[in-house]
């Protein structure tokens, strides 16, 4: 038995002893926020005890210093199981990474044991009501201090924020320069009393979104991500890290829109035999088979060091659009069962209604498209007519 298989076997061992398995039954939860955020935290930090928390990140800094095999191992054992995680996914897939590749050493010693033992929550704060497929275009500014930044503007589409203890954010701290030039990345407090939370509601009727105001909310000169004036470079990173976090995670067994949900909902139907809809379902199966296989070869690339860069939003691309093709399955499927089923299929129609949101977070498939069309296939970049001009110079809608 390799190492790796002894690893596998103490995962699976452990969680078949704290974890819930998935449960086709159970309420289907959205947003995640269905176990209470203290049980949450008690089941992260129980995670990190057992050596299954940050098991690619550096000893030194919390993690378990091990490599991808053992990570993806972790995750397809985790796959049968209900881990109320929710809340930590971002800090633990965004922020987390950005500050293990660019934050100080004090960044680092300071924040990224507390969110792997569970004891601190983080979001990230990009998106503004005028600046959201274009970022650069953010209004949100950071204005110097004898002692460090006032932040003042308005975030939106930011998940988790209600619950955070921190945040990652990207203001702009010099608008005489070009959009892209004038930005920087902070550490900002989401206790601060200048900082207020809003939540959205989306159309599934659940709120896993938020706005967020800042209001002369006070930030010290080391809270900078990076270094002042190169938040574009160091949001780069952060979105490079979401689209590896959103488009190659293992495809959990409690996926509405899986293959093996999809499968029981034909075969109740009597439908598993139709030619046409085993066509799709195989497609179905190879579909995620080769996504997993991609995401696989991306964490494996990234830990022997190999730059992964824009190959992410492939991965990102592909996970979205294979979410819309499940949904038009399960719709195929289900027919008028859809409109008029009871309880039991209000787990598939809420992942119908969410899955165009896919194409959306994270980045639009339009824009995931140029991203790879311009850095990894070479093409020509589209006009930006905007990209030298000084940003206090652009004509802008406030």
């Amino acid at each position: 038995m390799t190492s790796t298989d002894e690893f596998r076997a103490r995962a699976r061992a452990w969680l078949e002893q704290n974890a819930k398995p998935f449960d086709e039954a159970a309420d289907y939860d959205l947003e995640g926020t269905a176990v209470p955020l203290e049980e949450s935290k008690r089941f992260q930090k129980a995670l990190w005890e057992a050596g299954f928390a940050g098991i690619t990140w550096p000893k030194e800094y919390g993690g378990q210093g091990l490599g991808a095999a053992e990570l993806i191992a972790f995750s397809e054992e985790a796959a049968d199981f209900e881990l109320p995680t929710g809340p930590f996914v971002i800090g633990l897939g965004m922020p987390g990474p950005t500050i293990l590749e660019l934050g100080t050493e004090e960044q680092k010693k300071r924040y990224l044991p507390p969110l792997l033992k569970g004891e601190e929550i983080w979001c990230q704060l990009f998106s503004e009501p005028s600046a959201g497929s274009d970022v650069a275009g953010l209004q949100t500014t950071a204005t110097r201090t004898e002692t460090g930044w006032i932040v003042n503007g308005q975030k939106v589409w930011t998940s988790g924020a209600q619950h955070s203890d921190y945040g990652a954010i990207i203001a702009r701290t010099d608008p005489s320069v070009p959009k892209h030039s004038g930005i920087t990345m902070f550490i900002v407090d989401m206790r601060h009393p200048g900082v207020t939370v809003r939540p959205l509601v989306v159309a599934t009727g659940h709120a896993p979104f938020n706005e967020v105001f800042f209001d002369d909310v006070e930030v010290s000169d080391d809270a900078v991500i990076g270094r002042v004036g190169e938040g574009w470079a160091a949001a780069v990173v952060m979105l490079r890290h979401e689209r590896v976090t959103i488009g190659t995670g293992t495809r959990a067994r409690s996926n509405p829109l899986g293959f093996d949900s999809l499968l029981e909902l034909a075969r109740a139907r009597g439908l598993d035999r139709d030619p046409a809809v085993r066509r799709r379902l195989a497609l179905l199966y190879a579909r995620e088979s080769a996504l997993g296989a991609y995401g696989r070869v991306l964490h494996e690339e990234s830990m022997a060091g190999v730059p992964i860069g824009a190959r992410g939003s492939a991965a990102k691309l592909a996970g979205a659009e294979q979410a819309l093709w499940a949904a038009d399955l399960a719709q195929d499927i289900l027919g008028a069962d859809l409109a008029l089923g009871g309880a039991d299929l209000e787990r598939v129609a809420m992942a119908i209604v969410a899955a165009p949101g896919n194409a959306v977070a994270g980045g639009t498939n339009e824009i995931q498209r140029n991203i790879i069309g311009e850095r990894v296939l070479g093409l020509a970049k589209d006009p930006g007519v905007d990209r030298n001009t000084p940003y206090n110079k652009l004509k802008l809608s406030r």
